[in-house]
């Protein structure tokens, strides 16, 4: 329909009706379609909520603005072009069409964010996506929506795109040289992002670096952890392609890892220490049996012979980690205790031999 027959209508339905009384039925229109809008809004919006499917209810909250800006924006542009008869170069109405598009397109994205973060932190380990990895998607899908906006509005302009983009290709060869490590660092960002080696909250380390500490945040330049003494660690994401990182907070077990010398003077209980101690481990409640358990006489040293404990705790808490390991340790010196043999400690025996006298 040709929107300059709206004044030709307006006249015919309000006689000699006076010009501010056209004005006013059109905001009141404008008026009422953004109130049917709002209603609709809200009951639609309502049954899409008792969905399962997240993205009906992105898509509805992501319409609800910018169809109030693009109804109340016909009604100005009617009133402006059709009843106060100013020269509107329509460029402008093509030009804000393209700016709500992008609007509605940019808190889309936000909102199936926002829906897919609370969704992972309900979903279980193995089917839930990590948080930064949604971030890193969304802001990605941000920026193409903006800089297709920019270049659609050029082109709307009367500017030819192929130029602008020509120019682009010659400028980003020459960024590309002089941003290099800049560049570097953010396909580091975007490999920790799609191979998800450390998520923010893990505790990492590097052997290679003296890199350790909790993931505070994963930055597309740098990634910031916090060391144990809580001091700021800003790691430039091109260097995790280039060193080995361990990440202990997927650790499914703690190990214990200890030797423990006894006498060489209580050799003959040595066994049934042995024997009581692996059935101590077996029957206690914090050690995974299912783990390899290994309780062994293993060395005669230089003053003392020595029994190694081998074991995992179910736990990977460090904090309870050490106290099931006091535990243990006190239960292991009540076995030797009860066997009336005692922990060696470093001696040394001086044999003095008497010469003969003359």
């Amino acid at each position: 329909m040709d929107l300059g027959k709206i004044d030709i209508w307006l006249s015919n339905q309000l006689g000699s009706s006076t010009f501010i009384l056209k004005v006013f039925v059109v905001v009141f229109i404008t008026a009422i379609l953004t109130f049917v809008w709002n209603r609709f809004h809200t009951r639609i919006h309502k049954q899409l909520q008792k969905t399962k499917n997240n993205w009906d209810d992105a898509l509805i909250v992501a319409l609800s603005r910018p169809v109030v800006m693009l109804i109340w924006g016909l009604g100005i542009w009617i009133t402006l072009k059709y009843l106060f008869l100013y020269q509107i170069d329509d460029t402008i109405r093509d030009i804000g069409v393209v700016i709500l598009a992008s609007w509605f397109l940019i808190r889309f994205v936000n909102e199936a964010e926002n829906n897919m973060v609370k969704k992972a932190k309900k979903a279980t380990e193995e089917d839930r996506v990590d948080a930064a990895t949604i971030e890193a998607i969304s802001k990605l899908l941000r920026i193409s929506v903006t800089i297709t906006t920019a270049l659609v509005i050029l082109q709307t302009m009367g500017v030819s795109i192929s130029a602008v983009l020509a120019f682009g290709g010659i400028g980003g060869i020459a960024v590309g040289f002089a941003a290099k490590d800049l560049l570097a660092n953010f396909f580091g960002g975007l490999m920790i992002y799609l191979d998800r080696p450390f998520a923010v909250g893990d505790w990492i380390r590097s052997p290679d670096r003296e890199i350790e500490g909790t993931v505070e945040y994963i930055g597309w330049r740098q990634t910031r952890i916090r060391t144990f003494d809580k001091r700021p660690l800003y790691v430039p994401n091109a260097i995790f392609n280039s060193i080995t990182v361990e990440n202990p907070s997927r650790m499914t077990n703690r190990r214990i890892y200890e030797t423990i010398g006894v006498r060489y003077d209580d050799i003959s209980v040595m066994e049934t220490i042995v024997t009581q101690v692996k059935e101590m481990l077996k029957n206690h409640n914090d050690i995974d049996t299912t783990q390899t358990l290994i309780v062994n006489f293993n060395a005669f040293s230089d003053s003392s012979i020595d029994f190694f404990v081998y074991t995992f705790t179910k736990t990977t808490n460090w904090i309870d980690f050490h106290e099931i390991k006091q535990n243990v340790l006190l239960e292991i010196a009540k076995i030797i205790e009860n066997n009336k043999a005692e922990i060696a400690y470093p001696t040394q025996r001086l044999q003095v031999e008497e010469m003969d006298k003359k």
